[in-house]
């Protein structure tokens, strides 16, 4: 049995007349008639009685009946499944993203790009950068966006695109500095400082730009991650060099934008972000079509904030 002689006979068991079916099915009824009796053939079994022009169903072709109607319908539901899917209307996504971005802009945007689409399910996970660089690596994820590791340039279990902008500087709403239009690092000589651990690359990379200068930095609190930082910095109690979408953050979340200020670091410091992808894990059309759009989103956001974005693709 195939779809084409399972269509006939259910196209025959339903319709008035050997040629009502054919016009059912837009086919000639010559094509039905043969349809039918090559499945009778197939089958061993006599499905109608001729009764001149007419097709009288024996008492077996009802159960047919039923089974063939249940075998279309789900054929019929795969096939509008896989159109969905194909035209990324549809599908089960998992993507992961680091603790900042996870906690309002990704999931806000990823919201905002499922809002029409039909039967879609999606899992977000925070994770460190290092845990999404392993779950790429695992080919466990769609894609995920993270802080760019040192050593992507050697690996080979995922692709990478890396975004980099220029940083900000986040000090208290009532600070000296949040008079200025931009902050440079003579002025947060011996100030008050929050950092992410000195592990991080970029916490290295703001103390060789003070030692550079012979500018003393004092480190009072540290963090895994910008968002407590800024607790303490709204407190008054220090300040801290952030990355980009760390200050559009703040921007856009009223309780910190009215006791944090953001304002431009002076020297260039560029903080660099990364969209991984697993390397053996084919993204589906939805998927891609995410990714992509979150890669576009990320530019414009860093470009609205004026934090010249760059982008560098690497096939990792």
């Amino acid at each position: 049995m195939n779809i084409s002689q399972m269509s006939a006979f259910q196209a025959v068991m339903t319709s008035a007349s050997l040629s009502d079916a054919a016009k059912k099915l837009g086919r000639t009824q010559p094509a039905v008639s043969a349809a039918i009796k090559t499945l009778e053939e197939q089958l061993g079994l006599q499905l109608f009685l001729r009764e001149g022009r007419k097709l009288v169903p024996v008492p077996e072709a009802q159960y047919l009946l039923t089974e063939t109607t249940a075998i279309l319908s789900q054929m019929k539901r795969v096939r509008q499944t896989m159109k969905s899917l194909a035209d990324g209307q549809s599908g089960a996504l998992q993507f992961a993203a680091m603790p900042g971005p996870v906690s309002m802009l990704f999931p806000r945007f990823i919201a905002d790009q499922i809002e029409a689409a039909s039967n879609t399910s999606v899992s977000i996970l925070a994770r460190s950068s290092s845990q999404i660089a392993e779950l790429a690596r695992a080919q466990s994820i769609d894609f995920g966006f993270a802080d760019a590791p040192d050593d992507w340039s050697s690996e080979t279990l995922y692709k990478a695109e890396l975004i980099s902008a220029c940083c900000f500087v986040a000090v208290p709403h009532d600070h000296a500095l949040a008079k200025k239009d931009e902050v440079a690092i003579a002025d947060l000589e011996a100030v008050p400082m929050g950092s992410l651990q000195a592990t991080h690359a970029h916490q290295r990379e703001i103390e060789n730009l003070f030692q550079a200068q012979g500018h003393r930095y004092s480190r009072t609190v540290e963090s895994q991650t910008f968002l407590p930082i800024l607790q303490f910095v709204g407190a008054g109690q220090c300040c801290s060099i952030v990355d980009p979408l760390t200050a559009i953050h703040v921007r856009s979340v009223a309780d910190l934008s009215q006791v944090v200020t953001m304002r431009p670091l002076k020297e260039e410091l560029r903080y660099s972000y990364a969209i991984f992808e697993p390397k053996y894990r084919p993204l589906s059309v939805l998927a891609g079509q995410i990714k992509r759009a979150w890669r576009d989103e990320v530019l414009r956001l860093l470009g609205d904030a004026h934090a010249d974005p760059k982008v560098t693709t690497g096939q990792l």
